[in-house]
């Protein structure tokens, strides 16, 4: 059975320096596991016996597209109005527990790898019905309409269902769980998992338009972000702006992978 990580709060003794690796700067953000403590969560309206830790939140300047969540959902907690943005829509992935799901009216049981993309058309609730917590990553973006092209359709499915796609040249060293055609041009963004084998790298220093989300599922590896070699371990959270260089070094003790969140199939506003 595939893990992923799941933060637990908590807070650090006296005794602990606060030597964490966290970095804030103007090309990209690392926010390590350890700062995933009790005293960074958030709490929002009609979401009921809920938490989050908010991990990116568009900012003018930086990583503008996006928000990502880490959600914590209590036995007998959720929320029946969980969205406050008509124009938002949103994608689920569940880490640990069930989370049951209402989606225009069908209801949906998640366990862990289950994914949802919710249509900024559907109406949707969510409940823990369990005796245990639920997690969950949630991203939000607004939804950018094309006229002439419909808006995508609401849909539930699990990781264990999806065959990775192996990148090319890679000695199957490098795949990527896509959960969307990247050809469908009604999504205006992908959340996909990323997967290296021990070893596997990518190649070269990625430069590119989209924005980034990316949190450690499971794994460690070093990790280039701008100018700088970092290591990363599951639960950590890398958050890249625009052109931001990165490469990746697996490493050599199992597999690496993390949850990606990459704006796409949209021209870039020439409105600053």
């Amino acid at each position: 059975m595939v893990e992923y990580f799941t933060p637990n709060g908590g807070l650090f003794p006296q005794s602990r320096m606060p030597n964490d690796k966290a970095v804030f700067n103007e090309a990209y953000v690392l926010i390590p596991k350890t700062v995933l403590s009790d005293i960074v969560t958030s709490y929002f309206p009609f979401w009921d016996k809920t938490r989050a830790w908010i991990l990116a939140r568009p900012l003018s300047g930086f990583a503008e597209s996006f928000a990502q969540y880490i959600v914590e959902v209590l036995p007998n907690g959720g929320s029946d109005n969980p969205e406050p943005d008509k124009k938002a829509q949103a994608i689920l992935f569940v880490t640990s527990g069930e989370l049951e799901l209402n989606l225009d009216g069908e209801l949906h049981k998640m366990t862990a790898g289950g994914y949802a993309y919710i249509s900024v058309k559907s109406k949707w609730s969510v409940k823990n019905n369990s005796s245990k917590n639920v997690s969950f990553h949630w991203i939000r973006k607004k939804y950018q309409k094309i006229k002439g092209i419909k808006t995508p359709k609401s849909f539930v499915t699990n990781e264990q269902d999806i065959e990775p796609i192996y990148m090319p040249d890679t000695d199957r060293k490098w795949s990527t769980t896509r959960f969307v055609d990247p050809q469908d041009i009604s999504h205006d963004c992908h959340v996909n998992i990323v997967n290296f084998k021990a070893g596997g790298v990518i190649p070269f220093a990625e430069t590119h338009v989209m924005e980034h989300g990316l949190f450690v599922l499971e794994g460690e590896a070093k990790y280039r972000l701008n100018e700088e070699w970092i290591n990363v371990e599951a639960g950590d959270f890398m958050w890249l702006r625009a052109f931001c260089p990165q490469a990746c070094i697996a490493g050599n003790n199992g597999n690496f992978r993390y949850l990606l969140y990459k704006d796409v199939n949209r021209h870039p506003s020439l409105t600053l």
